[in-house]
């Protein structure tokens, strides 16, 4: 009688796992990678949160060369001031001479102006108000006209894609809007679904800065 040799058998039964596919680890890595490789083209990204500063438009902008500012003091109206900042980032007030606005949000300027006019002034108050302003900011990706747009009111993403002739509607990703924002040396990337902003179920609107980059992706499918 012919007898089979058990360790042939072993041998055949570990070649045929080896050669066997595991499906459901071939399916887990090819996500893995899709989410990888194209990361802007599909929904692997989740919506970024955002701060109230962030939704509020002006609440944290910096100050500019260029930018007209107005200055108000309630208790001493002769000191009120409408001055365009310098190409030094500087302003010349009454008093005090030159102070240095630009790199300053309005709210820390406020705060500055309180300590050089303290002493010279009854009423402790000071308003600073961005009169106008112009700078640039850039939309590309899935839109109809990509490019630069100077900006010279609050502005954001969405009315920026708006402004560059609005989403392609044969490409563009709405859920997965991307904005990229230089922060004193880093880079920020924010996700955006505007989809859920144009069907109105959410009201969370990002308010771009200077120099910001709005990216609309296409759909991966």
């Amino acid at each position: 009688m012919t007898t089979r040799s058990t360790r042939h058998a072993a041998a055949g039964d570990c070649a045929g796992k080896k050669t066997r596919p595991k499906w459901p680890e071939l399916l887990a890595e090819f996500s893995v990678l899709v989410c990888i490789v194209i990361v802007p083209l599909s929904g692997c990204r989740t919506e970024s949160a955002l701060y109230e500063t962030e939704l509020i438009p002006y609440s944290s902008v910096q100050l500019r060369e260029g930018d007209t500012v107005t200055i108000s003091f309630p208790g001493s109206p002769n000191l009120n001031a409408t001055q365009q900042i310098r190409r030094d980032g500087k302003i010349v007030l009454q008093l005090v001479g030159e102070v240095t606005a630009a790199g300053r949000t309005p709210a820390e300027l406020e705060k500055e102006l309180l300590k050089l006019y303290e002493g010279q002034i009854v009423l402790k108050q000071v308003s600073v108000s961005v009169q106008s302003s112009s700078y640039p900011v850039f939309v590309s990706g899935s839109v109809i006209h990509a490019g630069k747009i100077m900006v010279d009111r609050p502005l954001s993403a969405l009315e920026a894609i708006m402004e560059a002739g609005g989403f392609d509607p044969a490409k563009a990703n709405m859920r997965g809007v991307v904005v990229l924002r230089n922060e004193q040396g880093q880079l920020k990337h924010y996700v955006l679904n505007l989809k859920r902003v144009l069907e109105g179920k959410s009201s969370r609107i990002l308010y771009l800065r200077p120099f910001d980059i709005v990216y609309v992706p296409e759909r991966a499918f």
